[in-house]
């Protein structure tokens, strides 16, 4: 089973975060800061851990905001930590300070996850701002548009999306999302992946609230693309695709009805144990006499914890048979539990997607380990 990601956000970094606080504010109860951060923090998951820490430097920092704002800015790195993993977490109490106490003072707060979001991300933080100022919010994002790193950029891109992870629907944009694509236009080409692929995510969030804007935008977006931009599309269009959206499926030149047949298949083994693996493989054949391109996508009907199920659809290929051709696909699939889904006994339903169309494949039973 997979480390509760709060455990890598445990005590030690209350006693870093006092000591830095410390040596840049000489008035810092370092003691009564810890003590107070420490209080009930075990029993808090990561995000919870993160919240209460903001309000707790509210208590322990200057009261006055723009000075608190100094003093948390003044304890940051040069640039990001490129290590990566949980390293960057370390400053979500920074970021939940600003949240959840910076609303009244606009301009500070923005300053403050301009320069936050290039050692952690702000994308969480920014959120109640756009909620509650709008226009202005907007307007400084299209600035942050341009500007020289990589994680401001993206941040105009992720915190505007309307159906980001681990945080509440921004309504107005999933209602009407043309402010967001407006600045998803000035992105479209930014020269990094980082920032692409956020806004392939921000797309893909739209889509699903306003499907056919979706592919309205993926068409035009394709004329006269360049490859990374054609990625974007494609990576935009996913869950459509999934789907079998016939539009989305036109827009990537693939036609929704496909003649493809499936020779063979197995899934092994047909008992496994929790925290094991399945594998499928499956061998597709053309047998007309024209090309067949199709989207292949493999679906899973995982067991829920009420007994229902639910499909994870997993993607396997893009393929273009010749008359007569074929070809074997492959597919291992973990049964250990995941951050984002918790595997329960039971019978689990195969199914392949030719185009979004599903065809079934078998199915295996799940062992408790």
């Amino acid at each position: 089973m997979a480390e509760p990601l709060k455990n890598h956000f445990g005590t030690p970094v209350v006693r870093r975060l006092g000591g830095e606080i410390a040596a840049v504010y000489r008035r810092f109860d370092r003691e009564a800061f810890e003590r107070d951060a420490l209080h009930g923090f075990e029993a808090l998951e990561l995000l919870d851990r993160g919240r209460h820490l903001g309000r707790i430097l509210q208590r322990h920092l200057p009261a006055n905001y723009p000075s608190a704002l100094d003093v948390l800015l003044a304890t940051l790195p040069a640039e990001r930590t490129p290590a990566g993993g949980m390293a960057s977490f370390y400053y979500m109490p920074h970021t939940e300070f600003v949240r959840q106490f910076g609303l009244a003072s606009v301009d500070a707060s923005l300053r403050a996850l301009h320069a936050l979001t290039q050692v952690f991300t702000s994308e969480f933080a920014i959120r109640p701002f756009l909620e509650a100022h709008p226009e202005l919010v907007l307007e400084r994002l299209r600035g942050w548009t341009r500007d020289p790193s990589e994680h401001v950029r993206r941040l105009v891109s992720e915190g505007t999306r309307s159906r980001l992870p681990w945080a509440p629907r921004l309504r107005v944009f999933a209602a009407d999302p043309a402010p967001v694509i407006a600045l998803l236009e000035l992105l479209r080409d930014d020269p990094s992946l980082y920032v692409r692929r956020s806004v392939a995510n921000n797309l893909n969030d739209i889509g699903k609230d306003h499907p056919a804007r979706l592919t309205e935008i993926a068409a035009q977006w394709t004329e006269g693309a360049s490859p990374e931009r054609r990625w974007i599309i494609r990576h935009a269009l996913r869950s459509a695709v999934k789907k079998g959206d016939p539009a989305a499926l036109a827009v990537l030149g693939f036609g929704a009805k496909v003649s493809l047949r499936i020779v063979e298949h197995t899934i092994l083994p047909t008992r496994p144990r929790m925290g094991g693996k399945v594998a499928v493989a499956v061998t597709i054949a053309n047998p007309t006499r024209r090309n067949q391109k199709s989207v292949v996508d493999l679906a899973v009907h995982f067991v829920k914890a009420n007994g229902g199920t639910s499909p994870k659809v997993f993607k396997l290929a893009n393929v273009s048979l010749g008359a007569g051709e074929s070809i074997v696909l492959r597919k291992t699939v973990s049964l250990a539990d995941l951050t984002t889904r918790k595997c329960y006994p039971g019978l689990h339903r195969v199914a392949l997607r030719l185009n979004g169309v599903s065809q079934g494949l078998g199915e295996f039973t799940l062992l408790r380990g």
